[in-house]
């Protein structure tokens, strides 16, 4: 199992094109046996200490083996719709990991 952490910084103002992928992109998780185990949009509120931006959302997902993250990348009707990722996402954090 391998464990994916996702930081999304998103382009003020493109919020509504960002979700438009996530539509597509979340429910694509399941296709490679992964799934979307905790979806957090943080307020200023919610951060306890901070040395960073705060981002727009953070997204843990799990995935059987590294081949299905991999796979989910590679999925041919995602890529159709990396354009909306690419007009509403400044930048994105991704740490990968192992449960210990």
């Amino acid at each position: 199992m391998i464990y994916i952490t996702q930081l999304i910084y998103v382009i003020a103002g493109q919020e509504e094109i960002f979700h438009q992928f996530e539509d597509i992109a979340i429910p694509t998780i399941l296709k490679y046996n992964g799934r979307l185990t905790l979806r957090i949009r943080p307020t200023e509120e919610s951060i306890i200490e901070k040395n960073m931006e705060k981002p727009y959302e953070i997204h843990l997902v799990e995935f059987n083996t590294l081949e299905d993250f991999d796979n989910f990348k590679q999925d041919e009707e995602r890529k159709k719709f990396l354009h909306l990722k690419e007009k509403s996402i400044q930048s994105s954090i991704l740490i990968q990991g192992t449960k210990l």
